[in-house]
Formats: structure tokens, sequence, C-alpha cells
């Protein structure tokens, strides 16, 4: 196995150094396009975050491949392969409404080991590394204790594709009828980290890419929560499938409602 302290400190500085980046150049971008559509935007910040993260660890590890979302790659087949988002939130930041952060994940032989995700609008640095427990601040975090549906809070996303948005509604509407409240605040990094750290209960979405749940599922199951995907089997970051994300406690309850929505 890889040296896993070595290379959670190269991601821990890059992910900080592109966030503060990315902060500094809220409300002064010089370019925003469209990508796959209307909603889906990059901007010349993504792409400088990105080439910043990708040059560290090139300089660092240059042997070691990437899957990013800006420049793409392929599905890991080498034996490390670092799968980054320089700026989830992108919609979030162009408006300047401070929900978006960095995330970096490492995925070694098969599994991701190790994953930061910065926040530099709020100065909150989440790291995890697998069987070593999930950090925030440098301070262990876990999950919420809640245990009943009902008195949870969720969080959820709509994606980019229209096929996605629309029957995410129907699984919106299910849970508007079962949950405590349901928020979408643009930035699925952040809802995993939120679930990690006991400010959401759970968290579902479809659609996703790779690196919008890399770290993140990491971060989750580090803090004491369980990840699958819709049926209850393993969550294939790779597949595009939904995402279920808990404290561990509501999981079940969370994923019979959705399978019935």
């Amino acid at each position: 196995m890889e040296d896993i302290t070595g290379i959670k400190k190269v991601a821990e500085e890059a992910a900080c150094e592109a966030g503060n980046y990315v902060l500094g150049r809220m409300g002064h971008l010089k370019e925003v396009a469209h990508k796959s559509g209307i909603h889906d935007l990059v901007t010349d910040v993504d792409k400088t975050s990105e080439k910043m993260i990708i040059d560290r660890i090139k300089k660092e590890f240059p042997s070691h491949s990437v899957l990013a979302e800006e420049s793409g790659g392929q599905a890991p087949a080498d034996a490390v392969s670092w799968i980054i988002d320089p700026l989830d939130g992108t919609t979030n930041y162009t408006h300047s409404y401070p929900v978006f952060c960095v995330s970096i994940g490492v995925f070694i032989k098969g599994a991701v080991r190790t994953g930061v995700i910065y926040d530099p609008s709020r100065g909150e640095l989440f790291i995890a590394e697998e069987g070593k427990g999930a950090c925030l601040n440098g301070q262990k975090i876990k999950v919420s204790p809640s245990g009943v549906l009902s008195e949870s809070l969720l969080a959820t996303g709509f994606a980019y594709d229209l096929d996605c948005k629309i029957a995410n509604l129907e699984y919106f509407r299910a849970m508007l009828e079962s949950a405590q409240a349901v928020r979408r605040a643009g930035s699925a990094a952040l809802d995993l980290c939120y679930v990690a750290c006991g400010r959401f209960d759970g968290f579902w979405e479809m659609c996703l890419n790779p690196w919008d749940t890399a770290a993140g599922q990491l971060m989750v199951q580090e803090a004491g929560g369980r990840v699958t995907a819709l049926d209850g089997g393993p969550f294939d970051m790779f597949q595009k499938g939904m995402i279920i994300a808990t404290n561990g406690n509501i999981h079940d309850e969370l994923m019979g409602r959705l399978n019935r929505r």
C-alpha cells in the first residue's frame, strides 16, 4: 500500500491552496461558460483551481493518475488515482453564494483510502482516512444520533440532466412528507460532509459524478455513517446511480421510503 500519510498531506495542502485561490477570486470571474447544458457551468476559476491541484500532485507523485471534472481522465485502473472536483458548487459560486468547496479523493487499489474537502468560505477542512476516522479542523467528527426519519433533517440535490431532475422531484416530495425538513444547498460534497459531522441526518442524490462523491462517501463512513445505493447494495460512484448516505440509524427507513415513493 502507498504511503497514505504523505498522500493525505499533499491532498490537504493542495485543497487548501486551491480553495483559498477560489475564495479570493469570488466576484471577479473572467469567464463563465456552459458545458453540457444551460445549468452546467464552468469558469476560469474552476480550470485554474484544477490545474493548481494537478500540478501539485504531479510534482510530488508523477506516476499517479488523475480523474478530474474539467480535464477528465479514465476510471481508475492504476495503483493510485486522484479524483478531483476543483470547485463543487460552481453555480453557487458564480452568484457569490458561499456554498462551495474543493474535493479530493484518493483511490488506491479498488477503494477511496483518503479524502479531503475544504470549504474556504467557512474555513472548514474535512479529512478522512480509511480506518482512522474523519475530522473537521483537526477534531474528530461523528454522525448524528437521530433515529427516526420524521425527526431528521435531510439534504438532496438536482442533477444537470433533466430526466434526473424530474425523477428526483418524486423522491423530494416523498421526503417532504416523511422527514422533518429537506435542504438543497447545491454542493454534494458539502452535503456529505454535513452528514458526517451530524448537521444533516441523511442525504440522497442521483446522477452524480465520481468527483462529487469520492471524498464525501469516505467522510460519512469514517464518521460512523452508512453509504449505499438505492437497493441497499454498495454504492458505485462510477455508475451514476443514486447515493444514499445517512447516520446509519435512519438508513433503512429512508431507503424504504425512497423505494416506494
